[in-house]
């Protein structure tokens, strides 16, 4: 049992906004920009997301026309498999 710690959901928390929600939405950009808006507060309101994120970026400078905007080189790389070569033991090299 939980005492005197209030737990919110996020429709009942406030709205990301400012360099949080930049940092949310680029967090969940790969995920799509409905789960992006819900993560950050907005539900289902995906056009209220985009507003604030659009706006957000623009206090810091940066211009985006949409949720891909934010995803890095670093995030778009995708792992190649590859073969491991390690010895059979520690003192045979």
């Amino acid at each position: 049992m939980l005492l005197g710690l209030n737990v919110l959901t996020m429709s009942q928390a406030k709205p990301l906004t400012d360099l949080e929600l930049i940092d949310c939405a680029k967090a969940n950009a790969k995920q799509g920009v409905a789960n992006a808006a819900k993560l950050s507060g907005y539900g289902d309101d995906v056009d209220q997301f985009m507003d604030a994120l659009q706006s957000a970026c623009q206090r810091i400078g940066v211009n985006i026309d949409s949720l891909s905007d934010l995803i890095t080189e670093q995030q778009q790389m995708r792992q190649i498999p590859g073969l491991e070569i390690a010895p059979d033991s520690e003192s045979s090299l």
